[in-house]
């Protein structure tokens, strides 16, 4: 990265070359370890907040380099406690970011974004209407976590307990950045959050789950499945055409087998699409080769949508003839509904970047 004129962002440079500059500046080793505790485990937004550093370091850092939060734009509370809260990032554009509360089970979890829109084109989604703008870097994913945890600390008086990567964008299509995100997140460097409190959801892309597999991660992976034959998949999620049902089961085979990290399925229930006994048979058969959780979504309308949402009692009897043949099921009511900040609704709606 060129670190020799003002404007290079120093949450885009590695831990050595950092290190390098600083002692070309002059400067001790450990000089590099304080600015990095700075940024990553304080949050700092500024050179000028990181105090134990003299005056002249902060100003050559300041000559040198920038730090690009995201800013807060808007903030939307429904009436179940959720808060969604759009964010706009250095360049103009926004994302949005998602505080789902359930004080009652200790429970305070940030669903973030990874990316501007999304390429994927999902039927049933808001946010593959939009396409892909760009991908986020670490930091941005970083900061949506720390600023989300101060929101809970904030309006709960509770810090978050779980985050998941089910925000606007496809993660495994960022894979790089989401990972040092996560990294950043649950180092002891860091956010110290542990990863078996992380979830990472995808579309299903086998080659980066078997990467996933490779990397050995720490984290849980969620497969939006959404349909258990390819005919269904295919018709509602594009990539299942690439990806289809014997593919990805063989990745996340190999996923469990390398991690034995836990795994769930994300099934939106779709009145008169998937939402029948014979559909609940054909998941189950999925559920046989290793352990893994169903999370039923209800669907939640976006505009101009050709789907409706389940009947209540036909989501409990599909929910039943899962739980009958051994699954574990959780049947997820949507949250935030009245706000456009449930499972698919994120779009940003009627905004555009500056």
């Amino acid at each position: 990265m060129e670190i020799t004129s003002k404007g290079a962002d120093i949450r885009q440079l590695p831990y050595q070359e950092l290190q390098d500059w600083l002692i070309g500046q002059g400067e001790p080793k450990f000089r590099a370890k304080q600015v990095f505790e700075w940024l990553w485990q304080k949050g700092a937004h500024s050179f000028d907040a990181m105090t134990n550093l003299s005056k002249p370091l902060r100003a050559k850092l300041e000559a040198n380099f920038v730090i690009r939060p995201i800013q807060e734009d808007k903030v939307q509370k429904s009436s179940d406690g959720t808060i969604k809260t759009r964010y706009r990032l250095y360049d103009g554009h926004l994302i949005e970011s998602v505080l789902i509360p359930v004080p009652e089970e200790n429970r305070f979890t940030v669903c973030v974004s990874s990316q501007v829109g999304c390429s994927l084109t999902c039927k049933f989604c808001a946010t593959g209407r939009m396409g892909r703008i760009r991908n986020l870097d670490a930091a941005e994913i970083y900061d949506q976590v720390l600023l989300v945890n101060q929101q809970s600390l904030s309006h709960f008086g509770h810090p978050l307990t779980n985050i998941v990567y089910m925000g606007m964008g496809e993660p495994l299509l960022t894979y790089r950045n989401v990972l040092e995100s996560i990294r950043h997140i649950s180092s002891p460097d860091g956010l110290n959050m542990s990863p078996k409190r992380i979830t990472v959801s995808t579309a299903g892309i086998a080659k980066m789950i078997n990467r996933l597999a490779d990397d050995e991660v720490r984290f849980n992976l969620a497969l939006s499945l959404h349909a258990a034959d390819d005919n269904k998949r295919s018709e509602i999620m594009p990539i299942n055409d690439q990806n289809n049902l014997d593919i990805l089961m063989d990745a996340i085979a190999n996923f469990y087998q390398k991690t034995g990290n836990r795994i769930s399925y994300e099934y939106i229930a779709l009145k008169g699409f998937n939402d029948s006994i014979s559909d609940a048979d054909r998941l189950a058969k999925l559920c046989r080769r290793f352990p893994v959780k169903v999370n039923i979504i209800e669907y939640n309308p976006i505009d101009g949508g050709e789907f409706e949402r389940s009947e209540e009692d036909q989501l409990d009897r599909f929910a039943r003839r899962l739980r009958d043949q051994g699954v574990m099921v959780t049947v997820r009511r949507s949250r935030g509904r009245d706000i456009d900040a449930a499972c698919g609704q994120l779009a940003n709606k009627g905004e555009t970047a500056a």
